[in-house]
């Protein structure tokens, strides 16, 4: 059986179904579903079995858990505000480290979500320690586990692989809440307002024109699947689009989106602009010094290792998820 983490979550539960896609379904899912609602992330999926995060905690540090093909580690806290560092440090990092322990004395493939927040500000978005400095205990705890598997390296029993996801954004992600991506704010924005808001120009950019590396949950899911298929490949890798692009590439792609489906032609963003469907607010002040401006993910090291796969622009993957929550709606 293959068990993953923190699947009832966004990115857990498209790699169940990603999964199932290729005819797995002893798939043994483990979350915390104190928050209930998150159920219906699952209810299309095949699965084997459902385990307590805290049940199945204690199952491996007791080892009497069955037979495992591979652990894919999905649960975290990932929201980057959590200040109470021993919460996110035992959740992130020592549960983390238990996992691998259990997988390296069993020689069980270990694939674990890192995080692009290891990087900090940046600039440079290469999988090396000089360009690691986070800026939250969140990014730390991600940072910290890097470490220990870097240190590890040339001693693994089985395959470890860590994803320093960058902004991803896709299906089955309307529990996060403010930590939902962009796109899927600002397509509920459009939807209640009518426009869409987005910062003002700060930092030596222009209007709504910082830049981030807008990754689709398909390509994620892929990635991982590509690295559960070669388990003789071990490393920390970064899983974005390889592309930095503005946030006005976002909010065009959902706003033309929603106006195609009015059957209303697509607009340039000057256009959208000059009618008032996107528009600036001033940057906040409490976010000056603190914010990332830009991020671009190197994807050398993933290219190396064999996945080659194009990643989806921003038009049409934002565009085609709009499109699948719309249908989500209408059905």
């Amino acid at each position: 059986m293959i068990v993953v983490t923190g699947a009832a979550g966004f990115i857990g539960s498209n790699i169940v179904r990603g999964l199932n896609s290729k005819g797995i379904t002893r798939v043994v899912v483990v979350d915390d579903l104190t928050d209930g609602d998150k159920f219906v992330n699952l209810r299309d999926c095949q699965i084997a079995d459902y385990l307590d995060k805290d049940d199945f905690r204690a199952r491996i540090n007791s080892g009497n858990i069955g037979s495992i093909k591979a652990i894919i580690h999905q649960g975290a806290c990932s929201d980057t505000t959590e200040r109470n560092g021993r919460f996110m440090m035992d959740n992130n990092y020592r549960v983390t480290l238990e996992l691998f322990n259990f997988c390296q004395a069993r020689s069980i493939p270990f694939i674990y979500a890192s995080s692009a927040a290891v990087y900090g500000a940046g600039p440079v978005y290469t999988e090396d320690l000089q360009n690691e400095k986070p800026l939250n205990v969140y990014g730390y705890s991600k940072f910290l586990f890097d470490q220990v598997v870097r240190n590890r390296m040339g001693n693994l029993t089985a395959q470890v692989v860590g994803l320093r996801y960058f902004n991803v954004y896709g299906p089955h992600e309307q529990h996060k809440g403010r930590m939902a991506s962009v796109a899927f704010h600002n397509m509920n924005q459009f939807l209640d307002e009518g426009h869409v808001r987005l910062f003002g120009g700060w930092d030596g950019y222009g209007d709504g024109q910082q830049s981030r590396d807008f990754v689709s949950v398909e390509d994620v899911v892929n990635v991982n699947l590509h690295f559960l298929e070669h388990p003789e490949q071990s490393g920390i890798f970064n899983c974005g689009s390889g592309r930095a692009q503005p946030f006005n590439d976002v909010a065009r792609a959902v706003v033309n989106t929603l106006r195609a489906e009015q059957g209303d032609p697509p607009l340039s963003l000057e256009k959208l602009v000059e009618l008032g469907l996107i528009r600036y607010t001033p940057f906040p002040e409490d976010l000056k010094g603190r914010y990332q401006s830009f991020t671009q993910a190197d994807l050398g090291a993933l290219r190396e290792a064999g996945y080659t796969a194009p990643m989806l622009d921003v038009e049409t993957g934002v565009g085609r998820y709009v499109k699948q929550l719309r249908q989500g709606v209408k059905k």
